[in-house]
């Protein structure tokens, strides 16, 4: 792949994602903050929340992003299966600690 790596091209395009879009809560249309207030509260760094993702599913991570819900701040990562599914993983990003994980809906 040249030389950039793989996780250089997957971290450019999560960064772009976390940076493209708005913080939503877990409810539909409800904003709450920006991304600038996420980065603050987040310990762990875009590269981690991936590398603890991939420790609890195997594939591709093709998206991460900073959310809130709950009232936590959250990286949500999702990774495309061999299977072809996408299973979101949700991790604390206060604390690195996985806080669920869930299969996307096709």
């Amino acid at each position: 792949m040249g030389k950039f790596g793989v996780s250089t091209v997957l971290t450019a395009a999560a960064l772009t994602c976390v940076f493209a879009m708005p913080a939503w809560s877990g409810e539909k249309g409800k904003h709450e903050g920006n991304v600038a207030d996420l980065v603050k509260e987040a310990k762990i760094t875009i590269d981690q929340a991936i590398k603890t993702a991939l420790e609890k599913v195997s594939g591709m991570p093709v998206e991460a992003q900073l959310e809130k819900k709950l009232g936590k701040t959250v990286w949500e990562v999702e990774i495309v299966g061999s299977d072809g599914k996408v299973t979101e993983v949700h991790i604390d990003a206060g604390t690195g600690q996985v806080l669920d994980m869930k299969k996307k809906k096709e």
